[in-house]
């Protein structure tokens, strides 16, 4: 099995994350997704051999129309979203505005936005393609998730460590999930 249909199948074993991504497909946002944590944890719960955590502290949906990058646009989503899910914390960002707040060049597509992530194992995203299937983005490859490996991004080795630094140490992924591996780049 690839690491794509790994994934995919580590997330249709979890009936609330294959749910909420319905729910998302449902709200047809162009070029949407969800990303980071949410599927960082999942597959990191199953790599340590646990019963998937809860997503509902905080379910980062990406997407991307740079004709209505409104922030206000954003929070209609998420209130959309709550209507449907109110126990999770969604949080809705279209990437067309996001590279300014991030001192980036504009980003082309949500997935291209990606790039821009601080940590490669977080740099994931998915969504519901048809009735059973999911789609992966992944600009850095899976390995990193798969093989349970800490490492920044490009932007972030040396412009923009402390971020990167800041995040690990105050996120203590290695404590949740002792297997993880720290690696520089």
């Amino acid at each position: 099995m690839d690491a794509a249909s790994q994934v995919v199948a580590i997330l249709r074993a979890d009936p609330i994350r294959w749910h909420l991504l319905q729910v998302v497909s449902d709200l047809d946002l162009p070029d949407g997704w969800i990303g980071a944590g949410f599927v960082r944890n999942a597959v990191w719960d199953h790599l340590h051999g646990r019963v998937a955590s809860s997503p509902s502290c905080d379910v980062d949906v990406i997407w991307y129309d740079p004709f209505c990058a409104d922030a206000a646009v954003d929070r209609k989503h998420e209130a959309e979203l709550c209507a449907v899910e109110p126990t999770i914390a969604w949080s809705v960002k279209n990437q067309a505005r996001m590279h300014d707040r991030n001192g980036d060049d504009p980003y082309s597509s949500a997935t291209a936005a990606m790039w821009y992530w601080p940590e490669t194992a977080t740099a994931v995203a998915v969504r519901r393609v048809g009735e059973d299937d999911c789609e992966v983005a992944a600009p850095f490859g899976l390995d990193d998730l798969l093989t349970l490996v800490l490492r920044p991004t490009p932007r972030f080795v040396c412009e923009k460590r402390h971020v990167y630094e800041d995040r690990v140490r105050s996120k203590r992924w290695t404590c949740s999930w002792p297997l993880l591996r720290k690696e520089a780049d």
